[in-house]
């Protein structure tokens, strides 16, 4: 038992108000339409100003927010006013962590990255809807993003969603990398 999967994270969110989706390897899963590997986390992105109304819809869960290296604090006003934009949901009766939350920046409806605010798109842009009415966040977003730390499990996921991108994703994660990671070797790729 551990964190869930996209279906157990809809169905909770099922008439939420607000834009959210699937994030990381799990939203490339989604984008595929089929699972190419284990995955030990669930990520889940949401605008920063609506992050307040998603702990009461989990009432069985704390809340925590990472304070330093290793370290975490219970979420609070002044925890989440810190620099981190993750915070981890844990299941008390099963003592297992479920899934992470991305506190997004935003201006109204348009997503503002948090690596470089100068790249922005409408909400409506940023994520897809899978076959079973999964929101997840588009490959060319999720992949910025990997390219930070490029893990094996990054460099599968490129691998992956790569060569079922379209022109367009291609193009744009073309022009973020030169941005946000000017020396990275997926930039040559995505020609």
């Amino acid at each position: 038992m551990g964190p869930w999967h996209p279906r157990d994270f809809a169905a909770r969110m099922e008439g939420a108000d607000f834009a959210w989706c699937v994030a990381g390897g799990w939203a490339i899963d989604l984008f595929l339409s089929t699972r190419t590997r284990d995955h030990e986390d669930l990520e889940i992105a949401v605008p920063s100003s609506f992050f307040e109304t998603l702990p009461p819809r989990f009432p069985e869960f704390d809340f925590w927010v990472p304070q330093g290296e290793r370290k975490l604090a219970r979420m609070s006003t002044e925890t989440l006013a810190g620099e981190s934009h993750q915070t981890w949901a844990y299941e008390r009766a099963a003592r297992v962590w479920r899934f992470d939350v991305f506190r997004e920046p935003h201006d109204g409806d348009t997503w503002i990255c948090r690596r470089d605010a100068s790249i922005r798109r409408p909400y409506a842009e940023v994520f897809e809807v899978s076959a079973h009415a999964i929101p997840y966040l588009r490959p060319e977003i999720c992949l910025l993003f990997k390219a930070k730390a490029v893990r094996d499990k990054d460099r599968a996921d490129f691998e992956a969603a790569l060569p079922r991108m379209s022109p367009v994703q291609r193009a744009w994660l073309h022009t973020a990398l030169e941005r946000v990671h000017p020396d990275h070797d997926w930039i040559s790729a995505t020609q």
